[in-house]
């Protein structure tokens, strides 16, 4: 590992340990800096703001999350349970996640107002998965013949979006959260076994 790898870990430790007892709007980069042992002026060497700590923060955590989906999308199950699973796993590890720490909550909804950028590359990224998983079911003959595998999955993340960071869309209790996707996964199984005529058109 390099220094400036370990330098950037040291900084994003210090980040998130200011972050958590006093929140991000209240943590300065001077503050972080001084934790490091490092001058205010050496922090921005490696992160030009504090903004760009937070997204790096969730970068580690998306990183995590993207492994466990590639595993669920090569799972030698029926491409529905795989399906489930991974939006089941999408909506529990966020919700322990931002509700065992309101201080990341608040990073989340930042995240989501100032850099838009940044979900798109995350929504992109979990699509490549969801489509494997559909292109799979559609092989076996489990679901019926998807006209465009990309856009089924993007309609997938829009119908299940308040799963994906549930804390920021309600105010529901996991149990209740797991009752809906429940529901949700109903239809969505259905949509897929039996075929729709949703078509993508341009924007």
């Amino acid at each position: 590992m390099t220094d400036k790898i370990d330098t950037r870990q040291i900084i994003l430790d210090a980040a998130m340990a200011r972050f958590q007892h006093y929140g991000y709007a209240k943590t300065t980069m001077s503050e972080i800096a001084k934790d490091c042992g490092m001058s205010a002026g050496n922090i921005y060497r490696f992160f030009p703001s504090k903004l760009d700590i937070a997204e790096a923060m969730a970068r580690k955590f998306n990183a995590e999350r993207f492994q466990t989906f590639a595993q669920i999308a090569r799972e030698d199950t029926p491409a529905i349970d795989r399906l489930y699973k991974f939006l089941r796993y999408q909506l529990e590890t966020t919700y322990e996640k931002l509700d065992s720490d309101a201080k990341v909550l608040e990073i989340a909804e930042r995240l989501s107002d100032e850099r838009p950028e940044f979900a798109n590359e995350e929504l992109a990224q979990e699509r490549i998965y969801l489509c494997q998983i559909l292109e799979e079911g559609v092989k076996s003959g489990e679901f019926a013949p998807i006209q465009s595998p990309n856009f089924a999955a993007e309609m997938i993340q829009t119908a299940t979006m308040k799963f994906t960071y549930p804390q920021l869309f309600s105010a529901l209790t996991l149990p209740q959260l797991r009752r809906e996707l429940d529901g949700v996964m109903e239809l969505i199984s259905a949509g897929l076994k039996h075929g729709c005529q949703a078509v993508e058109n341009a924007a």
